[in-house]
Order: C-alpha cells, then structure tokens, then sequence
C-alpha cells in the first residue's frame, strides 16, 4: 500500500460523497470496531475520530478526510481481507495513521471524551482496548 493509493482514498470528496460515506460509517462503524478492536493499535483514537468525523463543527475537509478513512475502515472491500488474522486490517491502520497525521489538532477533547464514555458503555470493546 503505497502513499499515493492512502492519497487517493482520503480525498475529502464533495458533499454527495461525505453524505454516503457518512452513512456507512454511522451503520457500520462499532460493529466492525468489535471485530476489530484487538488489533488495531489505537482504538481510542480511532473513536474519537469518528465522533470527530461526525461533529457537524468540524472544518469540512477535515470531516471528509476522517469520513474517507473511516468509510475505507468499515467498508468490507479491502485490499487486505479483514477475516485473515493479524494481517487483514493492516492497510485499515495504515489509511487510519496517514488520516491522522493528515487532521492532527482537529481531534478535540469533547472527542476523546466521548469515546472514553463510549468506552465505558460497551465493555467487550473496553476489554479489547485493555487487552492489548
């Protein structure tokens, strides 16, 4: 997975396209979490995240971005199968990183906030996190 293809997958998009992406993120995100929470490395981070990508008072290419990655983390085509342990969400992490490198300060407290009360809702996710 090379910086050109992560380039391509986090273009923002125009709004018809953060409106899809949004919506399957919204449906797909905490379930594909679960099954991803013991391997990917910033489970946290990648829940404040998405609290950021749907925060309608975050700067709109900076929700875009967030919005690419995570629609790119839920979406089940990859170009690493998820069902192969260990190694299937290792191109999910890579898109996930460069997102956040690329939004860096956009990620505000209130997010991390409310992902250590979503944390502190769903237990099985709490103990993957915990787990590590």
């Amino acid at each position: 997975m090379d910086d050109v293809k992560i380039g391509e997958i986090l273009l923002p998009g125009d709004e018809d396209t953060q409106d899809r992406q949004e919506r399957q993120v919204r449906a797909r995100f905490w379930p594909t979490l679960k099954r991803a929470v013991r391997q990917v490395p910033f489970s946290r981070d990648l829940i404040a995240a998405y609290y950021c990508a749907v925060d309608p008072a975050t700067p709109v290419r900076v929700r875009g971005t967030l919005l690419a990655a995570l629609a790119y983390f839920v979406v089940p085509v990859d170009f690493v199968p998820d069902v192969f342990a260990f190694v299937g969400f290792t191109d999910d992490i890579a898109v996930l990183a460069a997102a956040f490198r690329m939004i860096q300060g956009h990620i505000a407290d209130r997010h991390y906030e409310a992902a250590d009360l979503s944390l502190a809702d769903n237990p099985d996710i709490a103990s993957g996190v915990r787990g590590k």
